[in-house]
C-alpha cells in the first residue's frame, strides 16, 4: 500500500509533539532532573520540523528545506545534549545551535542548495554523529547501572546506522529532482523509523529517569544521612553476605568514648563533624573489601576479610590509635578515642547474629577495662558460653 507522504510527515508532527509535550510535563513534576526539559524542547523542535516538511509546496521552500531541516538537526543535537545532563555533563547547547546553523548556513550556497544529494548527505551526516554521540554518552555512564541503559544505547545506534545508510544511498538511489520529491521509498522509510524512534525513544528515556529515581529512593533508604556509610539494616544484609563465602572475616565493632561530653561541651555540630571524621577515617585505612555502617548513636561495624584473629587485631589497634590522634587546630583541647571489640567468624559455621553478640562482648571488656583500647572475643571459650547464653538485641554495649 503507497502512503502519501505528507500525511506520514504529519502524523510524525503530531506523535513528535505529544512526545515533547509529555517530556515537559515529567519535567514539571521532577525539576531536577534537567534533561527531561532539554529533551522536551528536542521534540517540540523536531515537530515543528517535521511540520515543515510536511508543508512543502505550500510554503517557501526555504522555509521547507532550508529551515525545517535546520530545525530536525538541532532537534538531535539537543537529545544528544540531554543525554550528557541526564549523565551529569556540560550541556554544549552552542553546538546542537550551531549545527542546524551550519546546515542553514550551507543552503544559502546555490550548489548546495540545488543538490539533493549534498542536502542529504550533510544532514545525515550530522543526525548520525549526534545518534552515535549520544549513545557513547550513555556508554561512558554505565558505571550506574540501570536496567534501560543498553537498550537506549542499542536504539541510538539503531537510528543512526539508519541515517548513515542514508549517506551512500543518496548517490546509489537518488531522490527525484521532481516537485514530487518527497514521494519515495526512502523518504517513507524514515518517516516510519521516525515514529518508531520517537515512540521507543521517549519509552526508553522515561524508564532510565523512573529507574534513576528508584535507585536514588533505594539509596537513600539504605545510607545514614549524616556519616553517608550503610545504616544498620544495609549493614546486616552486606554483612549476611559476606559471611556466607567460604573465608573467615572478621567483626570490629566501635563505639566513641565519653562522646556525650563532646557534645555537651562543644555542641552538637562539633559532635557531629567527629562522627563524619570518624567515618572518613573509616573509608580511608580500613580495608577495601568491606562492609562498614553506623549502628546507631555513636556506634559503628565493620566487617573485614581476614584470615587470623591477630590479624583482625592488628586492624583495628591501627584504626583505633589513628582516630586518637586525630586534632582540630581549631578546637586544640579536644580528644576524641574509641573501644574497639573484636570477633572472628567461623566460615559456614556462625550466624552474623551470634558474632555480633562476640563481638559486643569484647567491645563490653574493652569498656569495662578502660576505654579506648581494642579487645578480641575467644573464638572458643567464656566468650562464646556468654554470647549463646546471652539474648538481649545487638548491639547491647555497656555506657
Amino acid at each position: 500500500m503507497r502512503l502519501d507522504i505528507a500525511t506520514l510527515l504529519l502524523v510524525t508532527f503530531v506523535l513528535t509533539f505529544l512526545v515533547g509535550v509529555l517530556f515537559v510535563l515529567s519535567w514539571v513534576q521532577a525539576r531536577r532532573t534537567h534533561a527531561l526539559a532539554i529533551w522536551g524542547v528536542a521534540h517540540l523542535v523536531g515537530a515543528i520540523a517535521s511540520g515543515g516538511l510536511a508543508l512543502r509546496g505550500t510554503i517557501p521552500d526555504w522555509l521547507s528545506i532550508g529551515v525545517a531541516n535546520a530545525m530536525m538537526i538541532a532537534a538531535y543535537g539537543l537529545i544528544w545534549s540531554g543525554v550528557r545532563a541526564f549523565e551529569g555533563r556540560s550541556l554544549r547547547l552552542s553546538i546542537a545551535i550551531l549545527s542546524g546553523g551550519a546546515f542553514a548556513a550551507a543552503c544559502l550556497v546555490p550548489a548546495f542548495y540545488g543538490s539533493i544529494a549534498a542536502r542529504v548527505v550533510l544532514a545525515s551526516s550530522i543526525a548520525t554523529v549526534f545518534c552515535t554521540a549520544s549513545a557513547y554518552e550513555i556508554w561512558r555512564g554505565r558505571a550506574e547501572r540501570l536496567v534501560s541503559r543498553y537498550p537506549a544505547m542499542i536504539l541510538l545506534c539503531i537510528y543512526g546506522i539508519c541515517y548513515a545508510v542514508r549517506i551512500p544511498a543518496a548517490f546509489l538511489a537518488p531522490l527525484p529532482t521532481s516537485p514530487d520529491a518527497l514521494q519515495s521509498r526512502w523518504v517513507a522509510i524514515l518517516c516510519f523509523a521516525a515514529m518508531l524512534f520517537t515512540i521507543a525513544l521517549a519509552f526508553t528515556f522515561m524508564a532510565l529517569t523512573k529507574e534513576r529515581a528508584e535507585r536514588a529512593q533505594r539509596l537513600a533508604a539504605s545510607v545514614d544521612p549524616l556519616t553517608g556509610i550503610a545504616n544498620r539494616r544495609a549493614f546486616v544484609l552486606e554483612a549476611e553476605a559476606m559471611l556466607a563465602r567460604p573465608s573467615p572475616s572478621a567483626l570490629l565493632l566501635f563505639d566513641l568514648d565519653h562522646f556525650k561530653r563532646v557534645n555537651d561541651t562543644y555542641g552538637h555540630a562539633v559532635g557531629d563533624g567527629v562522627l563524619v571524621g570518624f567515618c572518613a577515617l573509616g573509608r580511608a585505612l580500613l580495608p577495601g573489601d568491606r562492609a562498614f555502617g553506623r549502628l546507631g548513636g555513636e556506634e559503628f561495624a565493620c566487617l573485614i576479610p581476614v584470615q587470623t584473629p591477630e590479624a583482625a587485631r592488628r586492624e583495628a589497634v591501627r584504626f583505633g590509635r589513628a582516630f586518637a590522634a586525630l586534632r582540630l587546630p581549631t578546637l586544640p583541647h579536644l580528644e576524641v578515642s574509641c573501644s574497639i571489640g573484636v570477633a572472628v567468624s567461623t566460615p559456614g559455621h556462625e550466624r552474623f547474629d551470634d558474632l555480633m553478640r562476640r563481638a559486643d562482648l569484647a567491645l563490653y571488656r574493652a569498656k569495662r577495662n578502660g576505654r579506648s583500647r581494642t579487645e578480641l572475643a575467644e573464638a572458643d571459650g567464656p566468650d562464646v558460653q556468654a554470647a549463646r547464653n546471652r539474648r538481649l538485641p545487638w548491639p547491647q554495649a555497656a555506657e
